[in-house]
């Protein structure tokens, strides 16, 4: 209420408004403050919650709007308080979009943090002596940054950046905060993960062209006529990161970042939808799913890991795929064991809150004890029950070459490369190399080429020769006669199949490759490839030494191939 105005001055009717607005505003936050309470795991428990938190939101964004005069002269709403609801809506899409990996709720998350920064509902903020004030625009520049990467709006990333910055240093030299390391390491993260791809496109006037890596319509190989594929669909995929020193922005490292998209469609263009600004519908799911279900952990401890992989098992629809991606340190089996089982080649590293020294625990161990804090193969057997897709990219990835198909269910593993040269090894903070290639095999080749820009009539040229490429893959995958059928089996899932496609361009590509010497510098797989059908045919070969001269970079490649033609 304001001024000297006592209840009894203001009409019934809006007195009544800001009862309503009241009620509307402490339920919301209620609601919204119940989110994290929900179990992080499952698809049903949250649905109905999520549900009902989204139904008091548009009550109260639709109420705001219509009766904005009587709360502003009534109430005394401010605007960064229109600028709060509007940033807990974006949140609650955002949320959706983790909870069920469909992209158009990251769209619509945008045209909320976009709508606030328009409208500057947060301007007024600086003037106030409030420092909490200022911490929640920060954050809503954090959480826009996050959004506009997953939706590849690089160009509008750096120009947040750069306001974000300047937020910073205005709200560090006005309050005497402690959190101002916190922020700035907030910058760094940020400014390292736009600088993470390590080749950039350019267009003529070398401006950089932001290219999407997510599936396209045409961009995966049809199955042809006689394919004789498996009918799975991937439904679930488990998305760890637990990798030292790599880039990382929001609990996603650049490697989660790179596969997620990996698993995902190109979400529709907002520009082409109808603007439907201020209007609030979760509930108009897509008719069917578009992409598969994604957990994105981030340093999961071993209990975690455990809880969020069994949740999958659980609910994986019959002939469906459950696909676990792990990029992560890799833990060595210490001391000798006579019997060689599924907990004696060690695995990759899961987070630990004890004191961790070189990479190494502190606590001493018996020599003849397993690692604990440790994602054994043997820990993944139980899950082998139903048809199981596995990537692994780690320095001890050869750890799953030793599976063991118990139950006779489709069973793959894609395993990076264990040891890199020196010159890629560098590298590895921008991510993985191996990830790079499932992500964006062009990519991948220009920058193990030493190439840092590609200009956009060369980079568009390759991309069409690779389309044939992967074609061409797909034949050598489905008609050799000595393949594992389980191959066969994922071949049929779009996304499966893509990455099926890339992991063989990737091995053949690092085979040709003069640097990579050493069989621990090729990926492998469980089951084995066929190599002659597969990684090492013929055509693959020269097709790779037609792209590297496309490139101009021939010369890093063994070109004895070319003699036979």
């Amino acid at each position: 209420m304001t001024g000297a105005e006592t209840d009894d001055d203001i009409p019934l009717g809006e007195r009544k408004t800001v009862t309503d607005f009241c009620y509307l505003l402490d339920k919301s936050k209620q609601l919204f403050n119940g989110l994290r309470d929900l179990p992080q795991y499952g698809h049903k428990q949250w649905q109905s919650y999520f549900g009902r938190t989204f139904d008091v939101y548009t009550k109260l964004w639709k109420f705001q709007q219509q009766h904005r005069q009587v709360l502003d002269s009534r109430y005394g709403l401010r605007r960064w308080q229109i600028g709060e609801v509007a940033s807990k809506i974006g949140q609650l899409y955002y949320h959706y979009y983790l909870r069920t990996s469909e992209t158009s709720y990251l769209n619509e998350a945008f045209s909320f943090y976009s709508a606030i920064r328009q409208r500057s509902y947060y301007f007024q903020v600086n003037k106030e002596d409030r420092p909490e004030l200022v911490v929640k625009k920060l954050r809503y520049y954090a959480r826009y940054i996050v959004v506009c990467l997953l939706l590849n709006k690089m160009d509008l990333v750096k120009v947040l950046v750069k306001e974000l910055s300047e937020e910073i240093e205005d709200y560090t030299q006005r309050f005497n905060t402690e959190d101002q390391l916190e922020w700035n390491l907030v910058l760094q993260e940020v400014a390292a993960f736009v600088e993470a791809d390590p080749v950039v496109v350019l267009n003529d006037n070398n401006s950089v062209v932001v290219t999407s890596n997510r599936l396209q319509e045409g961009s995966v190989p049809p199955l042809e006529q006689g394919m004789v594929v498996g009918q799975l669909v991937l439904a679930d995929a488990l998305i760890i990161g637990n990798c030292n020193n790599q880039v990382k922005f929001s609990e996603l490292t650049i490697d989660m970042f790179r596969m997620l998209q990996a698993l995902e469609r190109e979400p529709v263009n907002l520009a082409m939808q109808p603007s439907k600004q201020g209007t609030l519908e979760p509930n108009e799911k897509p008719a069917k799913r578009e992409n598969p279900h994604k957990y994105l952990l981030y340093k999961p401890t071993f209990s975690q890991l455990f809880t969020f992989l069994s949740a999958s098992f659980k609910e994986l629809p019959a002939n469906s795929v459950l696909l676990i991606y792990l990029s992560a340190t890799g833990v060595f089996p210490t001391g000798n064991s006579d019997y060689e089982g599924p907990y004696d080649f060690g695995g990759v590293l899961t987070n630990t809150n004890r004191d961790v020294v070189n990479g190494e625990t502190a606590q001493k161990r018996n020599q003849a004890q397993k690692e604990m804090h440790c994602l054994h193969p043997g820990d993944l057997f139980p899950f082998t029950r139903k048809p199981l897709f596995v990537v692994v990219d780690s320095s001890n990835s050869a750890a799953y070459k030793h599976f063991t198909n118990l139950f006779g269910q489709p069973l793959v593993c894609l395993l990076s490369p264990a040891v890199y040269p020196k010159s890629v090894q560098d590298q590895s903070q921008r991510g993985s190399l191996f990830t790079l290639f499932l992500y964006s095999p062009l990519l991948a080749f220009s920058s193990v080429c030493g190439l840092n820009s590609v200009q956009r009539g060369l980079w568009e040229r390759a991309q069409e020769f690779l389309l044939k490429v992967y074609r061409d893959i797909g034949q050598m995958i489905t008609q050799s006669r000595t393949i594992d059928q389980a191959f066969l089996q994922f071949f049929g899932d779009e996304f499966l199949r893509q990455l099926l496609i890339r992991f063989v361009f990737c091995s053949a590509a690092l085979r040709l490759h003069k640097v990579f010497r050493e069989s621990q510098s090729f990926p492998e797989s469980y089951p084995e490839l066929p190599k002659q059908d597969t990684v090492e045919n013929s055509l693959l070969q020269k097709h790779i030494l037609e792209l590297a001269t496309m490139l101009d970079v021939q010369s890093l490649f063994w070109d004895d191939s070319l003699e036979a033609y």
